[in-house]
């Protein structure tokens, strides 16, 4: 079960209502004066009886709502960055790898030795908490850039299925730390299957991918997907 299943699968149910008083002035000003009290809610959804707010209650509330600030990203913009949308709820970052070589890990069942491969470029996208992938020919995109199916398993048109991890998400993170934290989510998971799609390649992925090992990657294997990188951009 893959981390985006996980999360829609869970339930969130009420636990209290915290219930702020002030003087009927019809104004939040700095210096108001404010009573606050917690009623618990039990699980067949009823709110109980008042009770003091308790510095733990407020602790918890102000250590949930610091960790998720201490999550967007800042600093200097990298080069390699193409957009980027850090407001809560509106989170993507698109950015791309020039063609370069990459370690890479496979599950037994694919019969391909864990190694450096030589890959074409690719271009990321992380919007909220979902990742596609895409491949392009050439070093650097632009806007008019034929985008391609990237040619890795694991990936359903562009959708990447990132499965579990136990990368810990940065805290404080600079932009570029972001990047890494993402790409390292993708490239240190272990290949193991083909997408919806079957083969992203024009040929069997297996030998293309073998064929990497010590040679370039032959862009003619790529399938294009009819979108330009001006249509991920914002």
């Amino acid at each position: 079960m893959n981390e985006l299943t996980t999360k829609l699968q869970e339930i969130m149910v009420p636990k209290a209502a915290l219930i702020a008083y002030a003087y009927d002035s019809n104004t939040y000003r700095v210096h108001d004066k404010y009573h606050l009290e917690l009623r618990p809610i039990s699980p067949d959804g009823r709110m109980g009886a008042a009770i003091p707010v308790s510095h733990e209650f407020i602790g918890a509330l102000a250590d949930n709502y610091s960790a998720e600030i201490c999550r967007i990203p800042y600093g200097r913009i990298p080069p390699n960055l193409l957009e980027c949308n850090s407001r809560k709820g509106h989170e993507k970052y698109i950015w791309y790898n020039p063609p370069g070589k990459h370690l890479m890990f496979f599950t037994g069942g694919l019969n391909i030795a864990d190694g450096e491969f030589n890959l074409p470029g690719v271009v990321y996208k992380v919007e909220k908490e979902r990742m596609d992938i895409y491949a392009f020919k050439g070093n650097r995109p632009e806007e008019r850039t034929e985008l391609y199916r990237a040619p890795f398993f694991n990936v359903t048109q562009s959708k990447v299925c990132l499965g579990s991890t136990s990368l810990t998400v940065p805290q404080n993170p600079t932009y570029a730390d972001w990047l890494a934290y993402w790409e390292q989510r993708f490239w240190t998971s272990e290949f193991s299957h083909l997408g919806g799609k079957g083969n992203p390649t024009r040929s069997n992925l297996v030998i293309v991918t073998e064929n990497a090992r010590n040679a370039p990657f032959d862009e003619e294997e790529l399938q294009p997907l009819n979108i330009t990188l001006k249509d991920l951009l914002s």
